[in-house]
């Protein structure tokens, strides 16, 4: 086709789901009640984190950008999804998808570099308890953190900008529930073979390094409490980190089932229902899991209930 036939995409067309007329109003206040409940779960978390004294060790520290990490990656795509089961014409302009697909890319490799800073947090705490505050120090955290977004807003950008550096022409209907990179360069009218090198680049190094940190930190984690003579001592060890292995676990397994599929079984749909986890499910439970066992914020939500004004004056 001659480049002066061609369409070029100003927007595009998200699948959704499901394409079934009389699902979407169901799925709408499925995904409702979890958008609210990872909105009222993170919130809580983030607030409790930042008035309550107790609360101000480098593992609340790191918690708290989590809880605002799971907030912000679920907002970047529910609105739009919550929208579109309710539209006819489930459209999103070529620049909101650009920026949907970076803001994504942001939220989830932070998320996947703070899970595993919170696992070296754990080791350093159980395996060298007397140099903790030293080793895990406040201003170690800022710049932990610091890192940590810029690494992620560098990623986000090389990334979108490598897959939106491809045409898009006269195929424009993406399927999947909001603005992805595998499926955007499926729909690529002309070669993707180098834009995909970096992201697919990017993707592997980012779960791979990150799950190197979170197994080296739990092994030691692991030999360390084996080493404990007292069962009681044993349960306390393993206690302060049973809540973010628990997190590890739901998140890296989710990410795990989806990259080693075999090529023969993989498909876009299946990607979406993991999807689902990693940007909507995991972030609501997330909160759940950190509060329900975890004593210190459990305690200190039941001191902001029974007197918020005290504690919001120490903000």
């Amino acid at each position: 086709m001659a480049p002066g036939n061609l369409t070029w995409v100003t927007e595009f067309i998200l699948m959704g789901l499901s394409d079934h007329p009389e699902l979407q109003v169901p799925l709408f206040f499925v995904f409702l009640v979890i958008y609210g409940l990872t909105v009222a779960g993170n919130l809580c978390i983030i607030t409790l984190t930042s008035v309550d004294s107790r609360l101000q060790t480098p593992i609340y520290f790191f918690l708290r950008h989590l809880a605002i990490i799971n907030l912000n990656n679920s907002t970047v795509i529910a609105p739009k999804m919550l929208a579109n089961f309710l539209c006819k014409t489930k459209t999103i302009s070529y620049y909101c998808c650009a920026a949907q697909l970076g803001g994504f890319v942001v939220f989830i490799v932070a998320e996947i570099f703070i899970l595993s800073t919170m696992a070296y947090d754990r080791y350093v705490a159980i395996c060298n308890p007397l140099l903790y505050m030293v080793v895990v120090s406040r201003q170690i955290c800022l710049l932990l953190v610091s890192l940590i977004c810029l690494y992620s807003l560098t990623t986000a950008l090389t990334v979108s900008a490598c897959v939106f550096s491809v045409s898009y022409c006269s195929s424009n209907v993406i399927n999947h529930f909001y603005c992805d990179n595998v499926p955007l360069l499926t729909l690529s009218c002309s070669d993707t073979y180098i834009p995909e090198i970096p992201v697919f680049t990017f993707s592997g190094i980012n779960l791979f390094f990150s799950m190197i940190i979170v197994l080296i930190s739990y092994f030691n984690i692991i030999l360390a409490i084996l080493r404990i003579q007292s069962s009681k001592g044993r349960q306390k060890a393993f206690s302060t980190c049973a809540s973010h292995m628990m997190a590890v676990t739901v998140f890296y397994g989710t990410l795990l089932f989806m990259y080693l599929q075999p090529r023969t079984h993989h498909s876009l749909d299946t990607d979406k229902m993991a999807s689902v986890f990693y940007t909507l499910l995991i972030p609501m439970l997330n909160p759940l899991i950190y509060s329900l066992r975890n004593n210190d914020v459990k305690n200190a939500l039941k001191r902001f209930l029974n007197n918020p004004c005290k504690s919001l004056k120490l903000m």
